[in-house]
């Protein structure tokens, strides 16, 4: 069968022009091919997200694309029509998550699920803007809009106000028995200076100091447990969050800063909840209550003592903005620590292998130090303010007992009301160190929730976490075409794709070939929706795939990486991790046809054993198989297969051949591929270059109509004898 190849003007690379051959299931085996006239351009690499320099931001919209040009490849015959708002990249890519979820069932405004009890703040507080790809780190501080800490915090403390106003109840009852005391004091030395029976007093005195102690403790349990449950609240609503957020947003941050806003910072809203919440409200009432008291009892010594604590005041006042500035940065060092353990740990054998266990050390040390140095300089602000508040209460004392005592001495006042509003004075302490606290613990909460409301403004993926079901045995596999995808990875990333267009009817394999950096993987990203094409259309049985249920998109889809991941825990639990409803003989088979049968006959528990963190008990060719066989559990009438023999032996990889050749002629398999052996036995082959697809055809085709190619199977694919 032969194939007339027609020349792309050297004006218009992007073009690709189709080339006559039969047609038939085996999608056209005569080849479309385009070439580009002229010297190839060298091969680049695929860019990757840039690395954060500091608080997280969503990024900036997409600017205005060109329109995307006519595609020259026939697409799938029922197309659905897109949406006008993509004829430019800034009206697709730039749509916020809440945008794009508003027709999906049981999602809220802000991109979480509708009715999600204690899931944080309500809809619309704390959601922000998601825009559509590259979102990452921005560089300033504070740039984050939104709801105010204390009206996030009110948020998570909804679910459990119940618990809350009956600790915050129990705390004020606590505190109005104490109030008594210095009354009942009065009393008995009152009796004592006029010999009459102090009994009762002294009966009453201990009924009220047994029933503050009881009251107090039971009011402190209460209210810690709901401040744990608050902070269990603020952790499942930002993981939830975690999960649905767009790769872009995860490739631009640090997974370890990531890990300590869900750890760190969560935890700094117990003390927020107990200590500003309710040592705020219970200790201003308390103190106001404890105010009128001593007014009570002499009016000159509350006007003393209300001139000292002003003075406190203010200087605390002048304080409290450091202490926020201070946390801030605090928390901050914790995170950037948390970001270079992680990254040590992470890459840990190279690590070892290159000799840099020092130099690592090193780096870590000084993250700790300058954690350490931030927390210092908070806790020092901290310090400061609360001592500030007890010296207060100190020089308040002296002064009153100095006026006092003159006041006595004029019989101005009894010897028991300066006894009684001494103790008051002392009272005072308590209310007065909670409201401070509560101002300080503000000040840290604050910034901790900030740094939790940065994660919740990056963007995150339309529609529920729930699964769509996988398709049924002997679903009709699905057909996939690109029409002039342009993609970057971000407003100021060079293009990946230029318009890159071809097509895939169902069934067959399809195999990507070309230099690193030809954006062979990223077809994959766009195909299963980790990222969204900048312009021009990605099409799934002939539907925009921005046009797709999410979660059906990628029931439909079995996706083996480049790295074959391995998640922590048993083999059986990563087999089925895909399809959690799998039975034993679906099992059995998928275990022999990937050839892990006899690894699992080896292994001491079987299926059951532990395969360590990432699989480390694994081999680099056990994990391939494991992860080819996890999805083919899934049935998928699309499997995208990346570079998923690389690390096989020959045999093995003999026989996973032979099984995607199987599953090839029931559903539509497309294989980013190095090997000779893959690539030959596909149907056919599209082959990639600097982001654009240069020829379309089969094997013997393209060793005749495309330069690249044939240079590709001299110098990776075959030896030289074998072209002959």
């Amino acid at each position: 069968m032969g194939c007339r190849v027609r020349r792309a003007r050297a004006d218009n690379p992007q073009a690709t022009s189709r080339v006559q051959g039969g047609g038939g299931p085996r999608a056209t085996r005569g080849c479309q091919a385009t070439e580009r006239k002229g010297e190839r351009v060298p091969p680049k690499t695929d860019p990757s997200p840039a690395e954060p320099t500091g608080p997280l931001r969503p990024a900036e919209p997409r600017e205005d694309a060109e329109p995307a040009a006519s595609p020259t490849t026939a697409g799938p015959t029922a197309r659905a029509a897109a949406p006008a708002a993509r004829a430019t990249a800034a009206g697709d890519t730039g749509r916020t998550a809440a945008a794009e979820g508003a027709g999906a069932a049981g999602i809220d405004g802000a991109g979480r699920p509708a009715g999600e009890d204690g899931a944080g703040p309500a809809p619309g507080e704390g959601a922000g803007p998601a825009h559509g790809e590259g979102a990452g780190p921005g560089a300033e501080e504070g740039a984050g809009d939104g709801p105010s800490p204390l009206r996030v915090l009110l948020g998570y403390v909804r679910p459990h106000r119940a618990a809350l106003f009956s600790g915050a109840l129990l705390s004020l009852v606590t505190g109005a028995t104490g109030l008594a005391l210095p009354l009942v004091a009065r009393r008995l030395i009152d009796n004592l200076s006029e010999d009459r029976p102090i009994a009762t007093a002294l009966v009453l005195m201990s009924l009220l100091v047994a029933g503050n102690a009881v009251l107090g403790a039971l009011g402190g349990y209460v209210l810690q447990r709901t401040a744990e449950s608050v902070v269990l609240t603020a952790r499942k609503s930002l993981t939830s969050w975690l999960l649905r957020l767009r790769i872009s947003a995860v490739d631009g941050t640090e997974p370890g800063d990531l890990l300590s806003r869900a750890t760190s910072d969560t935890t700094l809203l117990r003390a927020m909840t107990v200590q500003t919440l309710i040592g705020f409200g219970t200790g201003g009432l308390t103190l106001l209550a404890t105010l009128v008291m001593m007014g009570f009892v002499d009016l000159v010594l509350l006007a003393v003592t209300l001139g000292v604590i002003g003075l406190a005041a203010t200087v605390i006042g002048l304080i409290v903005p450091r202490i926020s500035k201070a946390s801030k940065r605090a928390q901050q060092s914790v995170g950037r620590m948390g970001a270079v353990l992680e990254r040590v740990l992470g890459a840990l054998r190279t690590v070892k292998a290159s000799g840099a266990e020092r130099r690592e050390e090193r780096a870590v040390h000084a993250a700790a130090e300058d954690s350490w140095r931030e927390s210092v300089r908070s806790a020092k602000w901290s310090a400061l303010a609360g001592n500030t508040a007890g010296l207060s209460m100190q020089v308040a004392f002296i002064t009153v007992l100095a006026v006092g005592g003159a006041r006595v001495a004029t019989d101005s006042i009894e010897v028991g009301s300066l006894v009684a509003f001494l103790l008051y004075v002392f009272y005072l302490m308590a209310p007065i160190q909670q409201v401070v606290s509560a101002v300080t613990q503000y000040q840290v909460g604050a910034a901790a929730i900030s740094r939790i409301q940065e994660v919740r403004r990056l963007p995150a993926e339309p529609g529920a976490l729930d699964a769509a079901p996988l398709p049924e045995a002997g679903a009709a596999p699905a057909a996939v075409a690109f029409l002039d995808v342009r993609f970057r990875y971000g407003p100021e990333q060079p293009y990946v794709h230029h318009g890159v267009s071809f097509t895939v009817p169902p069934r067959g394999m399809t195999a990507f070939v070309g230099p690193s950096g030809a954006g062979k993987t990223t077809v994959f990203s766009l195909v299963e929706r980790f990222y969204d094409a900048t312009s021009g259309r990605v099409l799934v049985d002939g539907r925009d795939v921005r046009d797709w249920p999410l979660a059906e998109l990628r029931s439909a889809i079995g996706y083996v990486e480049q790295d074959a991941p391995v998640l922590s825990g048993t083999l059986r639990e990563n087999l089925v991790f895909g399809a959690p409803d799998t039975g034993e003989e679906a099992l059995a088979e998928a275990l022999r046809t990937t050839r892990l049968d006899g690894l699992v006959a080896r292994l001491p528990e079987g299926l059951d054993t532990v395969v360590g963190h990432r699989g480390t008990k694994l081999s680099g060719g056990e994990r391939q198989r494991v992860a080819i066989a996890r999805a083919l559990l899934r049935r998928p009438r699309l499997l995208l297969l990346d570079e998923a023999t690389s690390q096989l032996d020959a045999v093995n990889e003999a026989a996973l051949r032979e099984t995607v050749a199987e599953v090839a002629r029931e559903t539509t398999v497309l294989v980013v591929a190095h090997r000779l052996s893959t690539v030959t036995s596909a149907d056919r082959i599209v082959v990639m270059d600097t982001g654009r697809v240069l020829a379309v055809g089969t094997h013997a085709e393209l060793l005749a109509a495309s330069p690249l190619y044939a240079e590709l199977a001299t110098t990776q694919f075959l030896a030289t004898a074998d072209l002959a």
